[in-house]
């Protein structure tokens, strides 16, 4: 099963990456958005349908779960499921900077 996830999720969106990273707090959706547009300086802006249908496919597949739900209002949480794919993009961008940083002086030449 997360074997498919990983096929499925990696390389990851930059939307579904700061949703899970954003999700290693409890957020609500809302609070999702502010925090994404922080973590990028503005550079990324959720609308509400990429939001809540990321946040949809991403509680179907177990990356996160409703961890409260008052008057309509859902908060959401990474899984441990969730974590492990998002550790995995996480080693995916270390090596693409790596590998960067070791051809930067050629770019300039």
């Amino acid at each position: 099963m997360v074997e498919k996830l990983l096929r499925s999720y990696l390389p990851m969106s930059e939307t579904a990456y700061y949703i899970l990273l954003s999700l290693t707090e409890v957020r609500h959706g809302y609070g999702i958005m502010q925090d994404v547009g922080e973590l990028t300086r503005g550079r990324i802006h959720l609308g509400a349908g990429t939001l809540y249908g990321s946040l949809s496919r991403m509680e179907k597949d177990g990356l996160i779960a409703v961890v409260l739900e008052e008057e309509r209002k859902k908060s959401y949480q990474i899984t441990e499921t969730g974590k492990l794919i998002l550790r995995e993009e996480i080693a995916r961008i270390g090596e693409l900077y790596d590998n960067a940083k070791k051809m930067e002086g050629k770019l300039y030449e």
